[in-house]
Order: structure tokens, then C-alpha cells, then sequence
């Protein structure tokens, strides 16, 4: 698993070069963004003891199984002392409920781990505000670092070679097209988070990048 520090407080961490979690500090330990595939638990354990902490909390984008992966093994292995959060949308249709019509694109694992925190946008956890953002997936979510303005946009974006909004079929990386459920509520979404004026875009596949607001409006141009 490689590391990359993005900022005194949240640390990259990317499994097989393409999806990425990341590790937010606050004061009492880490919040952990997506947990990639399976088999990932240790990694991510072991990469915040070695910051010199501990997951507190883990925060989920969205369902997807390349997000959720390691959500069973990271509950079992850290037990009540991890508060789980994820989207509402997303946590009723793994608990079985059918909340939009056909299928839903993408993979959906099954996941015995049930959320402790069910998150609505205007929600905090920690320093991070949860920032509705549905379309990749019915529920999807963001997170705005309240301290620095950092925007971990999950799969709105993709960051590959350029900025690409995962509605849009992109050949460095079509994968997030192809899982995406709502292309026209994705760009309705990448634009909303292109508004709150990110000082750097964080995403679930590809590298981040700084002061973000001309990759974001040329993404959306062509998107849209």
C-alpha cells in the first residue's frame, strides 16, 4: 500500500495503484475514508499506528465493494471502538431495501457490518462536513475538511491524466462510468462541489490535486 502525505492532516493511502483511502486526524485518533477492496484491513491498521494513532471512526462514500471492501474486517478486528458512517441511501440498499428502480450499476458486496451513523449532508463527523452528492450511487457522499477546505469527493471525480466527472466515459479510467447509476444527478453533483471552492480535490481513484477549480470546471465542460 503506498502512502502519500497530502497535508498535516489527512495521509493518502492507494492499494494496487487505483483506489484510495485516506486517514483524516483529529484530536482523538483518525477518521478512515473507504477501506478499498478486501484484504486491507492490516495495511490500514498498521498505517495509522505508524502516524501514531488509531482509527476512531470510519466514514464511507458510497457502497460500492472497491469502498466498503475491508468494512467486515476492519469491524472485527477494531470492534466497538470504530464508529461506522455511511450514506443512508447507500446503507439501506445493503441492508436489503429496494430505494430506486432496476438495477444498480456497480458492485455491492454483501457486508454484514451495520452502520452506527446513518449521514444526511449538514452532518459532522469530526472535522469533516458531509456533503450530499448522489448520482455515482443513490446515496453518495462527499467530505469537506472544515479546517483546510480539503474535499474528499469519493467518485464524483476521477483525477487520471485530467479531472474527469465519473458520468463521463473516460478512457484513463472508465471503470467509475460504467458503476455510476445516475449520470445526470453526477454532473448535477460535481457541479454543487465544484461551488464550495476546494482548496485541494481528493478522489477515490487518482492523485490529488491542488487548488482544483479549473480541473473541476473543465471535467463538468466536458461532461456536460
Amino acid at each position: 500500500m503506498k502512502t502519500t502525505q497530502i497535508s498535516t492532516t489527512i495521509l493518502q493511502l492507494t492499494r494496487f495503484r487505483f483506489v484510495n483511502a485516506y486517514l483524516v486526524r483529529e484530536d482523538e485518533g483518525f477518521t478512515l475514508v473507504d477501506t478499498t477492496m478486501g484484504g486491507a484491513a492490516d495495511d490500514l491498521v498498521a498505517a495509522a499506528s505508524t502516524l501514531g494513532g488509531s482509527i476512531r471512526r470510519i466514514a464511507l462514500t458510497h457502497g460500492h465493494g472497491d469502498h466498503v471492501g475491508s468494512l467486515d474486517a476492519l469491524k472485527e478486528k477494531l470492534g466497538d471502538a470504530v464508529e461506522v458512517c455511511m450514506p443512508d441511501l447507500d446503507a439501506r440498499i445493503h441492508a436489503g431495501e429496494k430505494v430506486v428502480d432496476g438495477k444498480l450499476p456497480g458492485s455491492w458486496p454483501t457486508v454484514r457490518t451495520r452502520p452506527d451513523v446513518r449521514l444526511s449532508a449538514g452532518d459532522r463527523i469530526g472535522s469533516l462536513e458531509v456533503v450530499a452528492s448522489p448520482g455515482h450511487t443513490p446515496g453518495h457522499v462527499s467530505f469537506l475538511d472544515t479546517r483546510d477546505r480539503a474535499l474528499i469527493a469519493g467518485d464524483v471525480f476521477t483525477t487520471y491524466g485530467k479531472a474527469a466527472v465519473t458520468s463521463h466515459f473516460y478512457l484513463r479510467f472508465p471503470f467509475a462510468a460504467m458503476a455510476t447509476w445516475d449520470k445526470e444527478k453526477d454532473i448535477e453533483s460535481a457541479r454543487a462541489l465544484r461551488a464550495l471552492d476546494a482548496r485541494i480535490l481528493l478522489v477515490g481513484h487518482g492523485p490529488a490535486v491542488r487548488d482544483p477549480a479549473g480541473a473541476m470546471d473543465a471535467a463538468i465542460a466536458r461532461a456536460a
